[in-house]
């Protein structure tokens, strides 16, 4: 884990936009604001916010966390390329970090986590974490299956694991940021007559 830098973490894969801060080890700030829509035009004012307020400058990041997912395909791509931006811009690394590993970070022995998915459905996933990828079933199936279940947790919970695990991976280990999709979005394609091309 990294003890002597700042880390910055921050999720727009649900109906919130939401930050944290972390300095050796230690929780700084959060903060968080639901919201349906406009997380592309508050994320950047909140993170700047969040340094302002904490004074401290943003050159001083040696580590950004963002949350992948699942969830709302708009708002997952919102954040990771806003944090692959600014990873490029700043020269240091950006850890994706899924919801399920969020939220299980307070957690010990077996148990399944889930995440809201469309239709009375949810995404699951098991831990201690097996080889199995992430799947998409109805709550109901899923609490039948006799193992603790734990719901995803709130967004400043979230926001804040999501920073404390960016902070714990080896630098050998970090992979390029990228959205969780469980499932294809929900996208048709159109049925507009396609315009003539002129020469």
């Amino acid at each position: 884990m990294i003890r002597d830098g700042l880390i910055l973490g921050f999720d727009t894969s649900a109906a919130h936009c939401a930050a944290a801060l972390l300095l050796n080890d230690k929780l700084l700030s959060v903060i968080s604001e639901d919201m349906i829509k406009g997380q592309a035009e508050k994320l950047g004012p909140m993170v700047l916010n969040l340094l302002e307020t904490n004074k401290v400058n943003i050159q001083d990041l040696k580590r950004i966390g963002v949350g992948i997912g699942p969830g709302n395909f708009t708002g997952i791509r919102i954040s990771v390329s806003f944090a692959r931006g600014l990873g490029l811009s700043l020269q240091i690394p950006v850890i994706g970090v899924d919801s399920f590993e969020a939220t299980y970070l307070d957690y010990h022995g077996k148990a399944i986590v889930t995440v809201p998915a469309p239709r009375d459905q949810v995404y699951f996933r098991n831990f201690p974490r097996t080889e199995l990828d992430p799947q998409i079933a109805l709550l109901d199936e899923v609490l039948k299956c006799g193992v603790t279940v734990i719901e995803r947790c709130n967004a400043q919970g979230l926001v804040e694991n999501i920073a404390r695990l960016a902070a714990m991976v080896h630098p050998k280990d970090i992979k390029p940021a990228a959205p969780l999709y469980i499932k294809p979005a929900n996208v048709t394609p159109s049925t507009d007559t396609k315009p003539e091309i002129l020469l």
